[in-house]
């Protein structure tokens, strides 16, 4: 697999992380580079992680299937793309868009709960407490709820881990690329959600798994010696 490959499977991969990005975006009350770094580490890490498990666990199987494997990466690739294409025709982006905002404004003016933009409150000893701003921020960005996202969006490439064990390609270089990538995509989705709102949440996904497809179909073919 060439780097040309590489890279473009690497995009398709990171758009579910791409997306969840762009949601985090949407719900954060205010964008930092850190807040974006952090989105991209969770991401990226576990997007480099996940072929690397699949890799492992593949390779111990590829003497016993070596004649079909390009078929199983075209199944496997046909199957994730196709998932990223039903789920992003069944999103309802503008009830869940409309949903985020609503969280963030609250109720009440003033009262907003976790995703608050009030100013500081003042502790009982004098000092400046954090502002409901930072304990929202807290809460969105935090270790379960990232934890299991990170998880969600990376399970496509667990499985493509498995494929990369059947194409003989060399892991550590390729998921290293893929959690760059991914790290990259992710931090821009966190901006163009906070800017567009989930404007592109489902375009990205769609791409993504017509990407992935098409790699399945460019995989079969070259085995099959059409090309």
């Amino acid at each position: 697999m060439g780097l040309l490959e590489l890279f473009i499977l690497a995009i398709g991969l990171s758009m579910d992380a791409f997306a969840v990005s762009i949601c985090k975006g949407l719900a954060l009350p205010k964008i930092n580079l850190k807040s974006a770094g952090i989105v991209g580490l969770w991401f990226g890490a576990f997007q480099a992680l996940m072929p690397l498990i699949g890799y492992l666990l593949g390779v111990n199987f590829r003497s016993y299937i070596v004649s079909v494997d390009h078929w199983i990466a075209f199944v496997l690739l046909a199957l994730i793309g196709a998932n990223m294409i039903k789920e992003a025709l069944s999103d309802d982006d503008e009830e869940e868009e409309s949903e985020i905002r609503n969280l963030k404004r609250g109720p009440e003016e003033g009262t907003i709960g976790v995703y608050s933009l009030d100013s500081c409150s003042i502790s009982p000893t004098g000092q400046v407490a954090l502002s409901r701003e930072d304990n929202g921020i807290k809460e969105i960005l935090g270790f379960k709820t990232m934890f299991l996202l990170a998880v969600a969006t990376s399970i496509d490439a667990l499985a493509m881990g498995v494929t990369f064990a059947f194409l003989n390609v060399n892991i550590i270089p390729a998921i290293s690329f893929i959690g760059v990538v991914t790290f990259t995509c992710s931090a821009i989705g966190v901006k163009i959600g906070n800017v567009f709102g989930l404007k592109y949440k489902s375009k990205a996904e769609i791409a993504g798994g017509v990407i992935l497809i098409l790699l399945g179909c460019k995989i079969l073919i070259e085995h099959l010696g059409i090309l």
